[in-house]
């Protein structure tokens, strides 16, 4: 059936056969959405009484600001009580002493006045307009819109292909065809001021124009940084009084009401570390910690309590497996350490040494190795760390096993890491030796609780037709006939160690 029939008139001639074929819509990919319901209302919202203080504060005209108009200063307040809205941080801000939104729009366009930047760079570019709110006040926005864009572009396209794709040999060659022509140009007295200020141009722009379409996760007062420790040149004395305050990274100097002083630092470390034992709620741990780290960080406060910091968040990471965090701890924690401020160096350098083990990095593990002193060997932790490499070296999964239940502190969830590698290993090893083992003897070897639980990962990697029941709860276990699953699996185990945040 035609999903178009001829008009009425067309009824009584004759059908001619068509000049074309008839090509037609596609319905099948189409869905309509379905309609809302007439009798839902939107929820009010329920803003803490701090919050609306705010917004009152905000629409005083004593607190207006010349040039600043009423629309701009709406978008940017909802801007800014949305951002904290959805994160559901409303709570945690101090409104009292938060900048208002007409103060937040006159400092960005007094940053973005032509005049001379900070660092010694002339600054006639303007900063990222946010939601579009600067576009509408500055003409020069709007000249190098369609600029901007396309040479955001062509970094985006760029930063996209992989870095084995970017290199270029022949510019490394000292005689490449046209190197003596760019050296000769760049030193030419005409073009040396128009080259380097273009060069500037464009090294500005990169570092300002930033990424637009991470809008709803970017505060609205600014563009992210990648380093979350990235500080100003000078140390800031904070004066908030909050206990717990969320993380944001930085992307202006700090200003003294929002960061914390060491003494309530203190205090705070004191309320995570019994809301972890009470709640195990680690997104929300990590966060505060992070926030913790970056207040000790932007007071330049380097003591014996930063070293305690660094410590607790690395033992919580370790607990919860988030190997990315811990190494960001571990290599802050090593700079402090360099620095005879206290702590426990034997402890975290026996996790570097169980770490490299997991990663299988010789190079880093030999560098570690150089750097022990007799006196670190001799560490109880410490050795322990080293008998695990050397008995994993040797082949002598007996004794590693023996180590793996006898580990210390935080050492057996880094051994949790890699101990399913090495069960697979030492059974790879037991079926090229054995014919039929029985299931006790594997438990023992592998280093498991129970029969049981060394009975479900022999079954899990392939063995379930290998284990016979014997009766009175006697298992033996064909090792031989399975050895070539357990050789491939070996093999995908030591192909690739995924991790992020490598030291």
């Amino acid at each position: 059936m035609s999903l178009h029939p001829p008009p009425p008139a067309a009824w009584s001639q004759p059908m001619q056969p068509p000049a074309y074929n008839a090509v037609h819509p596609r319905t099948t990919m189409q869905s309509a959405s379905p309609p809302a319901p007439a009798d839902m209302a939107p929820k009010k919202v329920d803003w803490p009484p701090a919050v609306r203080q705010y917004v009152r504060r905000a629409f005083d005209p004593a607190n207006a600001i010349a040039g600043i108009s009423q629309a701009d200063m709406q978008e940017r307040l909802k801007d800014t009580i949305g951002y904290f809205a959805e994160r559901k941080s409303t709570d945690t801000i101090h409104w009292p002493t938060f900048p208002l939104p007409q103060q937040l729009l006159a400092d960005e366009r007094s940053k973005a006045a032509p005049g001379v930047h900070p660092n010694g760079f002339s600054h006639d570019l303007q900063p990222t307009p946010v939601n579009g709110a600067d576009e509408r006040t500055n003409p020069q926005s709007k000249k190098r819109k369609s600029q901007d864009a396309a040479e955001l572009q062509a970094e985006q396209t760029q930063a996209s292909v992989p870095p084995w794709r970017k290199t270029n040999l022949a510019s490394r060659m000292t005689y490449a065809q046209g190197h003596h022509d760019k050296r000769h140009k760049k030193n030419a007295p005409d073009a040396a001021s128009k080259f380097d200020q273009a060069e500037l141009d464009k090294r500005r722009q990169r570092f300002q124009l930033g990424n637009n379409n991470n809008t709803k996760t970017t505060p609205p007062w600014g563009s992210p940084r990648k380093d979350e420790d990235e500080v100003p040149a000078g140390p800031v004395v904070g004066t908030n009084q909050s206990l717990e305050k969320s993380y944001f990274r930085l992307t202006a100097p700090p200003k003294a009401e929002t960061v914390r002083p060491l003494h309530i630092l203190k205090k705070t470390l004191v309320r995570l570390a019994e809301k972890w034992k009470a709640e195990k709620n680690y997104n929300y741990i990590c966060n505060q910690f992070k926030s913790l780290r970056q207040d000790l960080t932007v007071q330049h406060i380097k003591n014996a309590f930063t070293v305690k910091v660094y410590e607790t968040h690395a033992r919580i990471s370790l607990e919860k497996g988030d190997l990315g965090e811990y190494n960001q701890c571990q290599t802050q924690l090593k700079a402090l350490y360099a620095q005879n401020l206290g702590g426990n160096p034997a402890e975290f350098k026996a996790y570097r040494i169980l770490y490299f083990v997991y990663t299988c990095n010789k190079t880093d593990m030999n560098d570690m190795l150089a750097e022990l002193t007799l006196a670190d060997k001799s560490h109880e932790v410490i050795k322990h760390a080293l008998d695990v490499r050397s008995s994993l070296a040797l082949g002598n999964y007996h004794k590693f096993f023996r180590l793996y239940l006898e580990a210390q502190n935080m050492g057996a969830y880094l051994m949790d890491m890699f101990i399913e590698r090495e069960r697979l290993n030492a059974l790879a090893n037991i079926s090229r030796g054995y014919l039929v083992v029985s299931l006790r003897f594997l438990t023992d070897e592998l280093g498991f609780d129970n029969d049981e639980t060394c009975r479900e990962f022999i079954e899990s990697h392939g063995g379930q037709n290998i284990v016979e029941d014997k009766g009175d709860h006697q298992y033996r276990v064909k090792v031989r006939e399975a050895a070539s699953q357990f050789d491939s699996l070996r093999a995908a185990a030591f192909s690739k160690v995924d991790i992020k945040g490598q030291i």
